[in-house]
């Protein structure tokens, strides 16, 4: 049993993250971090003049920034298994016997064809990130006083409440601004919620899980 609390100790200290609140990552230090998830396009499909395009927008929008963001992507296999399970739900209703055999020899194919080809699918990912400026709140020798010790942390309490909707504030600004600049390349974007950001945090951490965040990939149809 130690050696079990110590391995689990170990892997909290390697996550850097103290707490997801409000749809944004609050760092072990302090900063925080809102996330977007990217539409993508088929950069290959496109003529040179296109590519040309592209390119000159996303440099003036990388240009425009004066803060760094972080593009993470995420690379998974392929989960056919939403779309096998319709399969047989249609195949169970179906009555005729001929039906019945060209569904299940699909489904055959389907499963065969995505494990023999290896398909992967790829979800983009935008970082926006706001590490406040530390402020240390002198209260001067009063403070130590009894009488004063839980004035003093409602106040605490307060401050820290009140500086966390300032620091949310200027990131949302920096998302918008995030957002506007890839709208003008031609990527839509969605915010990440509280839950979007935990599922997302689960997976990277979890790689092994198939599951996809079918509301995230919705949001952006």
């Amino acid at each position: 049993m130690p050696q079990a609390n110590k391995s689990a100790q170990s892997s909290q200290d390697f996550v850097p993250v103290k707490e997801v609140r409000d749809g944004v990552i609050v760092l072990n230090n302090g900063g925080l971090r809102g996330v977007l998830m990217a539409s993508s396009l088929n950069f290959a499909l496109k003529s040179e003049d296109e590519q040309s395009a592209f390119i000159m927008q996303f440099q003036n929008f990388f240009n425009s920034l004066d803060f760094s963001i972080q593009i993470y992507i995420q690379s998974r296999e392929l989960d056919i298994r939403p779309y096998i399970e319709t399969l047989e739900v249609e195949y169970k209703r179906t009555m005729d016997d001929l039906m019945r055999i060209q569904i299940r020899e699909y489904m055959e194919f389907i499963k065969s064809f995505v494990e023999g080809a290896d398909i992967m699918t790829k979800q983009f990912f935008v970082i926006v990130p706001y590490s406040p400026a530390s402020i240390t709140i002198n209260t001067g020798m009063l403070s130590s006083l009894p009488w004063s010790k839980s004035k003093n942390a409602a106040r605490k309490a307060v401050t820290k409440k009140n500086e966390f909707q300032e620091n949310v504030s200027q990131l949302d600004q920096r998302m918008a601004i995030v957002q506007q600049g890839l709208i003008r390349t031609g990527v839509r974007s969605v915010q990440l919620d509280t839950e979007e950001i935990i599922e997302l945090l689960y997976k990277i951490f979890n790689p092994g899980e198939q599951d996809q965040p079918k509301q995230m990939i919705e949001a952006l149809n």
